[in-house]
């Protein structure tokens, strides 16, 4: 949910430059890095595997969300024999529509191809229509540069992945192996901002369509996996599960530090309906009462919490640190002691595994997905949802006092807690899944 550190280099783009400026830059660009981006026709020079990567991201800007990361991740932690292009859309409004150009993310170069122009400030917005919406438009945008994605394949092994189902048909259409990654587990009943409610016609013939579509299918949490060879069991065979996954280098376990008594719960990301940030500010309010104010609600990310009229009550008890990168959302995980997560649904949370990784506890509403990770009295704890809210509130209260209690005396280690995400970390996953892609277009180019 929050992004991997990413700096964008200004030899390959000035983030200020419009108009002719950015073809200058483009042309010093190719000047300093020959064969990178051949002038003139588009096409890239490389050699290996060409993944694909289809997301309305600017890798440059500070969009947050477990996806968003996940993208990043790619961008960033890609093998030697491997190089990206990334579709996406520009946010700044200092790159021209359907001219490739490179950038640096996080040391790693990518070529990076923005198909339609969205500024930030509507990114982190829901749509209110689906002409409005950013996938939507992203959608139409590519069939608009379909040659220019195609010359930018080049020859060769290449294969794309897609987080969003909508896009699974253009990406058939290049006639390449597509991996679809499956992050989403809610249902039309559930609370959430975006149009998939309004709309959920939509988004279910979306996914029936993906699934159809994909060579393989990873679905981030088991239930997922449970629920595609339930409903679509012909594509049975194409699922696995893999978490999204950590970079526990960047989220190294920190000890704790109780030395003025004061309880910090942490939440990063964005505040959408489906997190129940209601649930969460009414939780704090109760702590803040129950512990005569000597607690502080951390929260990282870009969505404004006043549109909830729980968080009244808790805005004097609040810190509010804005958009970090991983770095900076780990040097406010160190100076807490635990997160918070009250979801009706989820995938599999960025949000979870990097404070866990960090050595920071988890308390929940439970989810069976959390299950491996979050032991009470050891990495934290999970409460079920009540039909009754207030009988809701009370039990996660009671569980964060205790949680408190068992920071304080030593009981919750932070080594213990980290060692419960390293299977999920980067250095552990991400091969497997770059061995699928490989072992994809290895029939059509082995």
């Amino acid at each position: 949910m929050t992004d991997i550190a990413t700096t964008t280099d200004t030899r390959w783009i000035d983030p200020h430059a419009t108009g002719a400026a950015v073809l200058a830059r483009r042309a010093e660009t190719e000047r300093r890095t020959p064969g990178l981006v051949e002038a003139g026709t588009g096409t890239a020079a490389r050699a290996g595997h060409r993944l694909v990567l289809i997301h309305p991201i600017d890798p440059r800007g500070n969009k947050v969300g477990g996806i968003e990361t996940h993208v990043r991740v790619m961008l960033q932690r890609h093998p030697e024999d491997f190089s990206v292009l990334l579709v996406g859309v520009d946010g700044r409004g200092d790159l021209a529509i359907g001219e490739p150009v490179k950038i640096d993310v996080g040391g790693r170069v990518i070529d990076f191809l923005p198909v339609v122009h969205v500024p930030d400030d509507e990114i982190h917005q829901a749509a209110t229509s689906i002409g409005r919406s950013i996938t939507f438009r992203v959608a139409t945008a590519l069939l608009r540069h379909y040659r220019t994605i195609r010359r930018l394949i080049g020859k060769g092994p290449a294969t794309v992945e897609l987080q969003r189902f909508e896009f699974a048909p253009f990406a058939r259409a290049l006639g390449l192996p597509v991996v679809q990654i499956v992050h989403g587990e809610g249902s039309k009943d559930q609370k959430m901002d975006s149009l998939i409610k309004r709309f959920w016609f939509v988004h279910a013939a979306a996914e029936r369509i993906a699934l159809a579509l994909a060579d393989r299918i990873v679905g981030v949490n088991p239930n997922i996996v449970k629920r595609i060879e339930a409903q679509f069991p012909a594509h049975a065979k194409k699922a696995s599960f893999m978490t999204v996954s950590v970079d526990t280098g960047i989220f190294p376990p920190v000890p704790f530090d109780v030395s003025d008594d004061v309880l910090r719960i942490v939440f990063t990301g964005r505040l959408d309906a489906f997190k129940d940030p209601p649930l969460m500010f009414r939780v704090i309010e109760r702590l803040g009462r129950a512990l005569d104010g000597r607690v502080e609600f951390h929260y990282v990310g870009t969505s404004d919490p006043h549109r909830y009229g729980e968080f009244a009550a808790i805005e004097h008890l609040t810190v509010r640190h804005g958009f970090k990168d991983a770095r900076g959302v780990h040097e406010v995980l160190t100076r807490c002691h635990a997160g918070i997560l009250t979801s009706y649904f989820e995938g599999m949370p960025c949000f979870l595994l990097e404070t866990m990784s960090t050595g920071r506890p988890m308390g929940a509403i439970r989810l069976p997905q959390y299950d491996p990770l979050v032991e009470t009295g050891s990495t934290g704890f999970l409460v079920e949802r009540l039909d009754d809210t207030e009988a809701t509130v009370e039990a996660m209260a009671a569980a964060w006092l205790d949680l408190w209690a068992g920071i304080k005396s030593g009981t919750i280690r932070t080594e213990a807690v980290h060692e419960r995400v390293v299977p999920y970390s980067v250095n552990t996953q991400l091969p497997r899944l770059f061995d699928i892609h490989r072992a994809l277009a290895a029939p059509r180019h082995g």
